[in-house]
């Protein structure tokens, strides 16, 4: 092995030999990007374990079971007691009924309009419901669905009630666009949907009976379409 010069003379001071020498440089400091080919093959990368998720955008997080602080607040539904109930909607006409009859027609009003709103929202739910179990489990669509049309038949008799509410307060603008809505959810040749033609012919909204007599289904004269 050859040394430089200044490796020589510090031999000579210090009176080392080459192998001394040789064996001190072994423990000298290495640099630290001093890697030999062979060492920097042999690194292996951290295997990350896969994410359970199969979107990377959304790794898998472990769900911690819920732990209500108040418990009473995740009973089921009380039938009774909750408005959200085919029973909740009953009371409110009910008490719409009792103001009625005492003549507090704005209490009345607004019991009816919290009603009506009621039956909507569950005739609106119970449809989804039958419509995402159609196909699926015939028997229980169609459950829902008798009870969507049940909700929605009690929509309409609070819409009703709500519209000769505004006939009473001498509001007819109010109870017209109310009674057309009845009219086309029932249909004209159902009962209810009779009673709210008949309240639009008594306002003189419409000028043609219904149902009509056997006399009015005959066809005009063309001398009677000309006047």
């Amino acid at each position: 092995m050859i040394f430089p010069r200044p490796v020589s003379s510090i031999c000579a001071k210090f009176g080392l030999t080459l192998p001394m020498m040789a064996a001190l440089t072994l423990f000298l400091p290495q640099p630290l990007n001093a890697q030999t080919e062979d060492s920097a093959e042999s690194e292996i990368p951290i295997q990350v374990p896969p994410s359970e998720s199969t979107d990377e955008n959304f790794p898998s997080v472990p769900v911690q079971p819920i732990q209500p602080t108040q418990p009473e607040n995740v009973r089921p539904l009380d039938a009774q007691n909750s408005l959200l109930s085919l029973q909740g909607g009953q009371r409110l006409m009910t008490e719409a009924d009792n103001a009625i009859a005492s003549e507090n027609y704005d209490l009345a009003n607004q019991k009816l309009q919290e009603a009506r709103q009621i039956f909507n929202q569950l005739s609106n739910f119970y449809s989804q419901l039958a419509a995402s179990f159609s196909g699926i489990d015939n028997r229980l669509a169609d459950d829902q669905r008798t009870k969507a049309l049940e909700t929605a038949q009690m929509r309409d008799q609070a819409t009703y009630q709500l519209a000769l509410v505004h006939r009473a307060q001498n509001q007819p603008e109010l109870a017209v666009p109310l009674l057309v809505q009845i009219i086309s959810s029932q249909q004209p040749t159902r009962d209810l949907g009779k009673k709210a033609y008949q309240q639009l012919l008594e306002l003189g909204f419409v000028d043609i009976p219904y149902p009509r007599s056997s006399g009015d289904d005959q066809l005009p004269t063309s001398s009677q379409s000309l006047n």
